[in-house]
């Protein structure tokens, strides 16, 4: 089964900029469609962004389209730019259930997907 590990989190300040790599540790992600979600102190965990396995289909929440690039090559990207401090959070990534993004209908839980372990986002002057 694939393991996913995150990397690329850090401290940065208000209008700056991080890219968070979700890779596998053991196994592939190649077939699967793969979501980032983070988790803020005292929120719930909220879908970030989400890209097929072909990568020629991306979805992002409301809340960080146009500052967001999700990309893949053997890992998948998460390029952040004019980060707020309201994107303070956990960052995860998920497998999907398949090569296609569900991420709008269906929880991780729903097909017992696999997480990562997160990396911490935190953005602060």
């Amino acid at each position: 089964q694939v393991q996913l590990v995150e990397s690329g989190g850090g401290l940065v300040h208000p209008g700056g900029s991080l890219r968070l790599s979700c890779a596998a540790s053991s196994g592939s992600l190649a077939i699967y469609a793969i979501r980032w979600y983070r988790q803020a102190p005292g929120k719930e965990r909220e879908g970030v962004s989400c890209i097929s396995e072909s990568g020629q289909t991306t979805y992002y929440a409301d809340s960080v389209k146009g500052r967001f690039t999700i990309s893949r090559d053997n890992a998948v990207h998460l390029q952040m730019t004019n980060l707020k401090p309201e994107d303070t959070a956990i960052y995860y990534c998920a497998t999907d259930s398949g090569p296609l993004c569900t991420m709008a209908y269906t929880s991780v839980s729903d097909y017992g997907g696999v997480w990562g372990q997160g990396t911490q986002v935190t953005v602060s002057s």
